[in-house]
């Protein structure tokens, strides 16, 4: 592991260090849950197999465990497409009614 205080002895680096292990173990715990992920997968479509003996239902259960499995590992593609459509729904216009409209009191409104 390449840290940035091997690079020059003198020069004092005070979060060099713990920035390098968080990255390392951000990216273990990554690997981590995807192949735990993986492994629960491959256990519902076994049992999905198991329980109804039918191909239709192993389909449709490797179809869901991958589209899960696809969720999990592009959750970062995922994230910037919802937050670019959040952004996009706050920068429409409001159109504000002024006269005409009853109060909102009950007058004039019978269910």
């Amino acid at each position: 592991m390449h840290t940035l205080a091997a690079a020059n002895p003198d020069h004092v680096v005070l979060a060099g260090d713990v920035l390098d292990w968080a990255n390392t173990k951000t990216g273990q715990v990554r690997a981590l849950v995807l192949t735990v992920a993986a492994l629960m997968a491959i256990i519902a479509v076994l049992m999905a197999w198991w329980k109804t003996r039918s191909f239709v239902g192993t389909l449709v259960a490797f179809v869901l465990a991958a589209l899960v499995l696809w969720g999990i590992s592009n959750l970062s593609v995922l994230q910037t497409k919802v937050g670019s459509e959040i952004n996009e729904a706050s920068s429409a216009s409001v159109v504000h009614v002024t006269g005409g409209a009853p109060a909102l009191t009950g007058e004039g409104w019978r269910v």
